[in-house]
């Protein structure tokens, strides 16, 4: 079983569609060897859901077609079953439907009950490295079990155009564990409107705060703009084929551009071949500024695929 299915409850975790608890279940699959790797989704999915649960979709072995067409997670991260060392996936659902006020406040309980159940993954799996993947609101939750969590608990985060201000992400990176930890933020000018919104409807905890989509300068932390064709071709240098961009507005390319959750699975399965300092070898001096994408040249038309309509 390379995949378990975890939802976050209030405050605490468990398993989706069981009542079999989360330690007993890590005591059943034995010593596995190979990583922990967390999935955490963004805004609009709630668990269970007819529709929107997560556990159909985008963290599924076998995405369903609705609300549209999108790549397995867990299968672009390394899990199929057939491998002995691929490790153990964890499908990380949480109540992320609603306004964005609501979601953010469900992120900070959930974040509470991610810090626990890394804390079990450590009592129970103690020799395994724990690393996180979090797309666009699902940072937050990442973020806040960083304040809950010991040093050394968290290996590597990989954040896919996260939806959160510089200032959260950089304080819970000073954090015991977050200090220990290697961050991959993923940006692209894809995704300015969506930053844009976020920072008029969810307010700054500091004046002139901005979204992580402008970047974010730390010593364990290293930003990739994943539209830049400078950083794309870094990247195909280290053995890293990702797909340039069709799309001047797009909050799911982070995930859904052909090659890109190959890169991310190189990054937490590899992460001393695919380090912070040869990541940041030969990347752009600056990231490119904002709406910089919406006010270029017209794009040739291109299909993409897996691509949801914006609405």
């Amino acid at each position: 079983m390379p995949i378990i299915r975890v939802n976050a409850e209030s405050e605490t975790c468990r398993l989706h569609g069981s009542a079999q608890s989360i330690p007993s279940l890590l005591r059943r699959l034995g010593s596995n060897p190979g990583p922990v790797i967390i999935m955490i989704h963004g805004y609009s999915y709630q668990p269970g859901d007819r529709v929107h649960c997560p556990h159909r979709h985008i963290l599924s072995l076998a995405p369903q077609t609705q609300p549209w067409v999108a790549p397995s997670w867990p299968r672009g991260f390394g899990f199929d079953g057939n491998t002995p060392d691929e490790g153990l996936g964890i499908a990380f659902g949480w109540s992320a439907r609603g306004t964005l006020w609501r979601a953010q406040r469900s992120a900070l309980a959930a974040g509470h009950a991610l810090a626990g159940l890394i804390d079990t993954l450590h009592r129970h799996l103690p020799e395994r490295p724990v690393h996180i993947a979090a797309h666009s609101m699902g940072i937050q939750v990442a973020a806040e079990a960083l304040h809950r969590l010991p040093a050394g608990a968290v290996d590597r985060i990989v954040s896919m155009t996260g939806a959160s201000y510089r200032s959260q992400i950089a304080e819970a990176l000073d954090t015991q564990a977050g200090r220990k930890v290697s961050f991959v933020n993923i940006t692209s000018r894809e995704n300015d409107v969506f930053d844009f919104l976020f920072e008029r409807l969810i307010a700054s905890p500091e004046r002139a705060d901005r979204t992580l989509g402008q970047g974010l300068e730390m010593q364990n932390a290293v930003t990739l703009q994943l539209d830049c064709p400078a950083t794309l071709e870094h990247l195909m240098h280290m053995g890293v084929p990702i797909s340039p961009p069709t799309r001047r507005i797009c909050h799911w390319s982070s995930y859904l551009r052909p090659g890109v959750l190959q890169f991310y699975c190189k990054l937490v399965r590899h992460p001393d071949t695919y380090s912070l300092h040869r990541l940041r070898a030969g990347l752009p001096a600056q990231s490119a500024p904002r709406w910089s994408r919406l006010l270029a040249r017209p794009l040739v038309a291109r299909s993409q695929p897996f691509a949801p309509k914006v609405s």
